[in-house]
């Protein structure tokens, strides 16, 4: 966007937990959103409009209404002081209702249909609205995919101002706009950041914000608001060679991971910040099985930092951790130099699924039969780009692994695939995942960097346990035995076999019983 808006929407959030440089970090709800439009051409402001989500609402009456929406107009200040106050029961009602309401303010002023929101900071939009809408499997309307960041805006004109310590009431001050101290909330003042904010204090912060732009549009400053900041819409999946530059600044480790996770989950849980092409990398153990690591690229140090905020977050009941990590880290996971790779993964918008327990005489054919049945008796899901959407994984002499890719151009045609999970090709079950760019060029890089004759290990005998493992008679029976597990196993293929049951696993609580060899 190039052009200066119509309207600027400024917008305030509050949740039920932390407020401040804390707002979102807690996963707590939102409960109060506040707006007010600015009329960019005029300078003229709308009302003062406020919107409270209480689903206590709908659970001390046990009945839900079609509308689930409360409102409150009156003549006279509201306790905030608010022009006109909405009470819903969801978050879902409530992004509807702030949608409707912005869109007939719009239509009632006919001056034009251009409008952004602006927000003081990244957080509002970005660690609010974005992350609570994806976890609960809402759509949000497009207005919240861009916004002004009034800070960026404000440092337009004031270049020396520190990004990270600027707020509304800061801003007021070189603009000599006056500000009732004793009544107007300043995050920068030794306040708890963990206290639930008054209400009244979202739209003193909206008032304020209001004049700043006011100021801003006026002489001398005549600023125009035509860049907004962009929220992506996706993730764009894509690779990553070796010999690119990684900025150490950019990249976090997520650890935690259900094992059937993908990188559209881990941009699922990042949701609000951007993350960069190809730039969310599951990390693979040495049996080539996800660990439950993953590293993720970020645009700029920004994001990276915002996704710290979000350390212990929850994906479904697991919560997971979220460290600082380097590009380095980045690129032993994700980058690649294999032209054949390169190629098959050169189409964009593909689906990719990985096919493990392949025969080791499988082709092109038997893969294209496997999920393409020509008896028709089974489900087909046609592979995109027929042999070119197949990639074998082989050892550096060329012998087949058991490992392939392939391609669709659909999610629907992969869900179908997925469903021939355990399948039979030939006298072998093949084990279908959903994979990524990024695996691709894991699995490619361990085996083209495998060694052709595997080293033997040393002697076990002096690693063996000099005590009984086995609990004392009467004690706590809290153990399991697995018997018929393969020779190759190890530790980490157990825990992975264990699956979500590995967090009820006590610290070192799995031991390998060990014969001499």
């Amino acid at each position: 966007m190039t052009a200066q808006v119509d309207y600027l929407v400024v917008v305030f959030t509050a949740t039920s937990g932390a407020s401040g440089e804390l707002l979102g970090s807690d996963e707590k709800e939102l409960v109060q959103l506040v707006w007010q439009l600015v009329n960019v051409n005029n300078k003229t402001l709308g009302r003062v409009n406020e919107l409270l989500i209480r689903p206590d609402l709908s659970d001390s009456t046990g009945e839900k209404t079609d509308e689930d929406v409360l409102v409150e107009c009156k003549e006279d200040e509201t306790a905030s002081g608010a022009d006109c106050v909405y009470t819903v029961t969801s978050l879902d009602s409530g992004i509807n209702m702030f949608n409707l309401q912005l869109t007939n303010e719009v239509n009632s002023e006919g001056a034009g249909t251009s409008l952004c929101l602006c927000t003081d900071g990244q957080l509002h939009i970005r660690q609010v609205i974005h992350p609570e809408a994806a976890n609960k499997n809402i759509l949000v309307p497009d207005c919240f995919y861009s916004f002004f960041d009034l800070r960026k805006e404000f440092k337009n004109h004031f270049p020396t101002s520190d990004l990270k310590a600027l707020n509304a009431h800061v801003m007021a001050e070189p603009l000599n706009i006056p500000v009732d101290v004793p009544t107007v909330w300043d995050p920068s003042a030794n306040q708890d950041p963990l206290a639930v904010l008054p209400p009244e204090v979202a739209v003193q912060q909206v008032r304020l914000m209001t004049s700043i732009i006011l100021t801003l549009l006026s002489e001398p400053y005549c600023h125009s608001f035509s860049n907004p900041e962009k929220v992506s819409e996706r993730f764009e999946s894509g690779t990553c060679s070796k010999m690119e530059k990684v900025c150490d600044n950019t990249v976090i480790r997520a650890r935690g991971l259900p094992w059937q996770s993908s990188d559209q989950d881990m941009a699922r849980f990042f949701k609000g910040l951007n993350i960069a092409k190809g730039g969310a990398a599951l990390c693979l153990n040495a049996q080539g099985r996800r660990n439950g690591e993953a590293l993720v690229r970020f645009v700029s140090e920004e994001h990276r930092d915002l996704a710290l905020q979000r350390h212990k977050h929850h994906m479904g009941n697991r919560y997971i951790e979220v460290y600082k990590a380097t590009g380095e880290d980045f690129l032993k996971i994700a980058g690649g130099t294999s032209n054949e790779v390169a190629m098959f993964l050169s189409r964009e918008d593909q689906i990719i699924v990985r096919m493990r327990g392949l025969p080791f005489n499988a082709t092109h054919d038997d893969v294209l039969r496997f999920f393409s049945p020509e008896d028709g008796l089974k489900e087909t899901c046609p592979i995109s780009g027929g042999k070119e959407g197949i990639l074998f994984v082989r050892y550096p002499d060329g012998r087949p692994t058991g490992d392939a890719f392939v391609l669709f151009a659909c999610e629907e045609h992969a869900q179908s695939a997925l469903r021939k999970h355990k399948e039979l090709l030939g006298k072998r079950y093949i084990e279908l995942f959903k994979s990524t760019a990024a695996e691709v060029q894991q699995v490619l890089n361990r085996y083209s960097s495998a060694p052709l004759i595997p080293v033997a290990p040393a002697p076990l005998v002096s690693v063996l346990p000099t005590v009984s493992l086995l609990p004392p008679p009467g004690g706590v029976r809290d153990c399991l035995r697995l018997r018929g597990l393969p020779y190759t196993a190890n530790i980490e293929d157990i825990l992975t076999f264990l699956g979500e049951f590995t967090q009820d696993i006590r610290q070192h609580g799995v031991h390998m019983v060990l014969n001499e060899q």
